[in-house]
């Protein structure tokens, strides 16, 4: 016999309790338990006024975003429709099935107040790696470092012409001219500038169009994948690279965390950042050395040429020196260019009577050799190359490449919302403390195996 559900529903007191109605395993219960917002209120009392009606409540509305990061709801609009349907997100935000859900607009209003004056989100991400610290997820000693770009919240076709007329202004056109008023123009301007965002650089990735973008850098502990920090800077690389010392000397100061051995990809081997990570920070380079040697098939490369560092000087395959100068000087000359290079030159009469020179110089007189200031440093990286936890390092490096693909697939974080750059700033703080939680919800949560692999899927 076939059932039917069309009895009336007449009920008017129903006995309801939301503890019992959400999962033991449930995702958000695991967040739940890692969760400590007991600081919240102290941080922020100092920006709420002391007379008027209350506000609401400042928890609240953090836990809702964390919601919306944690689950990949992009909307705010959409985000405050979930909480009042769903019953595990009521839970969560710890309102009754009564309780009024907040608006929308207020996030807005606080995010633009006090929540940015706050630095709110940085504080919120701050007491989640507390947490992992606590809980022994991070090992302090190696660490990852790379920068994914994302796409920013401007249109490909619109371009400012004039920067001298911005009209009325929005917060992020405010925020770029204030920019210029305290570190002045850029020394190289870029090549398009966004009339909504004119903080977001246009840029491409490989084999892309061109947009305009943001750039997320991460400093990951290769133990367990958790986020030690995160800076947004624009999508240029010099910008993303210098980055990590910002994160490496906040972790530091803030939390007495000592990077001593960093890993990254071919742009973190600049001889600058090599020099600041061997000579000033201590340390180890995991990183690919940027060589611009003359490295090409059937000629000698600068890998052919052997320097001698009690003379100065390099020797060339043939038994022939390279020096700085071949000659003295009234005013002595250090022979360092602007770029923080030498530049080590043969005789004329070494080379045209050479039997290699079609190997070495065929088409110029002499043979040049460039060498970095911060060579040493290079040399320090070249060496570890060689190593067999170099090879191991390689494979721990792909840990931070997986948080950004699971921010842009997962968290659907592939486009910002928010703009300028402390909007970015804003966004990927609430990315990477919600990928914590996650982790975290995975490492130490109580749930079915089964349950707690989807918390990092």
């Amino acid at each position: 016999m076939m059932g039917s559900n069309d009895k009336p529903q007449d009920e008017l007191f129903y006995a309801f309790n939301l503890d019992e109605i959400v999962p033991q395993d449930h995702l958000l219960r695991d967040i739940d338990r890692v969760l400590d917002l007991s600081n919240l209120r102290e941080h922020l009392a100092p920006f709420y006024s002391h007379t008027g009606r209350p506000s609401i409540d400042p928890e609240l509305m953090i836990r809702m975003l964390l919601i919306g990061y944690c689950c990949g709801i992009r909307s705010e609009r959409q985000l405050c429709y979930e909480v009042t349907m769903n019953l595990a997100y009521r839970w969560f935000c710890k309102l009754k099935i009564t309780d009024k859900v907040p608006d929308h607009s207020t996030f807005s209003k606080n995010r633009h107040g006090r929540f940015r004056d706050s630095e709110v989100f940085r504080f919120v991400f701050e007491q989640v790696l507390k947490r992992c610290m606590e809980e022994g997820l991070i090992g302090a000693e190696g660490f990852a470092v790379d920068a994914s770009v994302v796409r920013a919240d401007a249109s490909k076709q619109k371009h400012q012409e004039d920067d001298d007329d911005w009209g009325g202004g929005s917060r992020a056109i405010n925020e770029y001219l204030d920019s210029i008023a305290a570190d002045g123009a850029p020394a190289t301007p870029p090549k398009k500038v966004s009339q909504t965002d004119p903080m977001a650089r246009w840029t491409a990735v490989l084999g892309g169009p061109a947009y305009y973008a943001y750039s997320t850098n991460y400093l990951v502990d290769t133990d367990n994948g958790i986020i030690v920090d995160v800076e947004a800077t624009p999508a240029l690389r010099t910008p993303e690279v210098w980055s990590t010392k910002t994160m490496i000397e906040r972790v530091q100061d803030r939390f007495g965390i000592e990077v001593k051995r960093l890993i990254g990809d071919t742009a973190y081997g600049t001889a600058e950042f090599l020099g600041w990570m061997v000579n000033e920070a201590g340390i180890e380079p995991h990183v690919p050395v940027w060589d611009r040697g003359n490295e090409m098939a059937g000629r000698f490369g600068r890998s052919n040429f052997m320097y001698d560092e009690q003379t100065d000087s390099y020797t060339c395959p043939s038994g022939k020196e390279l020096r700085r100068f071949w000659r003295n000087f009234n005013k002595p000359r250090t022979g360092v260019t602007k770029a923080n290079e030498i530049k080590y030159r043969s005789r004329k009469q070494d080379c045209d009577a050479c039997p290699m020179k079609e190997q070495c110089c065929p088409s110029t007189d002499y043979r040049k050799i460039t060498r970095s200031v911060h060579e040493p440093a290079r040399d320090v990286a070249r060496a570890i190359r060689k190593t067999p936890a170099y090879r191991r390092t390689r494979r721990q490096r792909k840990q931070v490449e997986m948080l950004f693909a699971h921010m842009k697939r997962i968290l659907k974080v592939d486009r910002l919302r928010l703009r300028g750059m402390s909007g970015a700033q804003d966004e990927f703080l609430l990315t990477a403390t919600a990928q914590n939680l996650r982790r975290m919800a995975k490492v130490l949560g109580t749930g079915p195996p089964g349950i707690r692999k989807m918390a990092v899927a």
